[in-house]
């Protein structure tokens, strides 16, 4: 799957789909060696990651505020999020979290590549002192029960908590 089929579901302007772009370039890159996303969805990495992590984006409504991205892995839906939020949402700043200190470091090396202003925090969830996030996402990372008490601890009151669910 390709642009066209992301853009077939969501208009971007050039400079983000540019942005896209060069992610995709980059996960196509790191991918072998520390396992970003399955090897069976590389070739899905416009419509099983992007676009979903754009519905997610979409359904976060907030203007501005704090987005907190739990076991960001590769990204999804966090970085896919601050890219679209430059031009869309310049008002949200975004804190990605991912204890695995590889991915970590992709999500850094990514972020200062693609000229996003993302925090990268190389820690484990429980470790962290409350977020105070305004949007807090999580996607593929533990059970429900178990995200929900991160909600708690890291959400702030009238926060939206946005967990995909396969």
């Amino acid at each position: 799957m390709s642009e066209a089929c992301f853009l077939a579901e969501r208009s971007v302007s050039r400079e983000t789909l540019a942005r896209l772009a060069a992610f995709a370039a980059l996960l196509e890159k790191w991918n072998p060696a520390i396992n970003l996303i399955s090897a069976g969805t590389v070739a899905q990495i416009w419509t099983r990651h992007f676009l979903d992590s754009a519905q997610v984006f979409d359904l976060a409504d907030a203007k501005s505020g704090l987005w907190a991205d739990l076991g960001s892995g590769g990204g999804f839906p966090g970085l896919v999020a601050a890219i679209l939020a430059l031009e869309e949402r310049p008002g949200l700043s975004f804190t990605l979290v991912e204890s695995d200190r590889r991915k970590a470091a992709f999500l850094s090396t990514a972020a200062r590549e693609l000229g996003l202003p993302v925090r990268v925090m190389a820690e484990r969830i429980e470790a962290l002192p409350p977020l105070g996030a305004d949007i807090l996402t999580a996607r593929a990372l533990a059970p429900l029960p178990v995200l929900l008490g991160y909600a708690e601890r890291h959400l702030q009151p009238g926060g939206r908590a946005l967990f995909p669910k396969g």
